[in-house]
């Protein structure tokens, strides 16, 4: 059962569609997972629909569609991809990025068996799944801006509490913290974050720009 659930101001910037892509990837990903959050944000989804109901219809050009399916490549797609198997690791939204389930994911080596893969999304934010063995943490750090972290296998603990498939934690500029997998899996986050990690140890700070983190 989930115990760490998304915060409503992003599950309302969600709704709204002002989230940039990487934290839309991780609310989505969260929500398909969080009973919950999916509920508020059905919740959400309906004030914004009350209030669409209120407001003045706008006039559209009678190229509007032809313009907007030019701008997506000018056709619709031939086939939508196969739904996920009940035993898939990845929520839809998550494997609709990767192309596929935990096979299908490119893991480059960061060291210490830790792996990660970069999501391809919008500029604004970082998106990445992160691999760790169990017993391994991850450097201790400080933030720059807003970190999400998902968990999609496995756990991990630090000084927010425990966190497990489903549970997302929330991180931002006054939170320092040593997150540590554990457990009989190893831990496979989704994080997404909008700004450089502030790492307190040097041998992080020289291999950030690398590991673009």
């Amino acid at each position: 059962m989930v115990q760490h659930h998304i915060p409503d101001k992003f599950l309302m910037a969600y709704s709204a569609g002002v989230l940039p892509e990487a934290f839309s990837l991780a609310v989505a990903s969260h929500v398909s997972l969080d009973d919950d959050s999916r509920a508020r944000l059905e919740t959400f989804d309906a004030v914004g629909g009350a209030v669409l109901d209120t407001t003045p219809a706008a006039t559209i050009s009678d190229d509007c569609l032809a313009a907007t399916l030019a701008l997506i490549g000018g056709k619709m797609p031939d086939a939508l991809p196969p739904p996920p198997r009940p035993d898939s690791l990845f929520p839809a939204p998550l494997q609709d990025y990767i192309g596929g389930d935990l096979d299908a994911v490119k893991w480059r080596g960061v060291g210490m068996g830790v792996k990660q893969a970069i999501l391809e999304t919008a500029d604004e934010a970082t998106a990445r799944l992160l691999y760790i063995p169990s017993g391994t943490a991850v450097p201790d750090h400080g933030h720059n801006g807003i970190e999400l972290t998902l968990v999609l296998q496995g756990a991990y603990r630090d000084e927010g509490g425990e966190f497990h498939r489903g549970d997302i934690e929330v991180a931002d500029e006054s939170d320092e913290h040593t997150p540590i997998a554990f457990g009989p899996q190893p831990c496979i986050c989704l994080a997404v974050t909008d700004a450089k990690l502030r790492f307190t140890s040097l041998l992080p700070r020289l291999a950030q720009p690398f590991l673009r983190i």
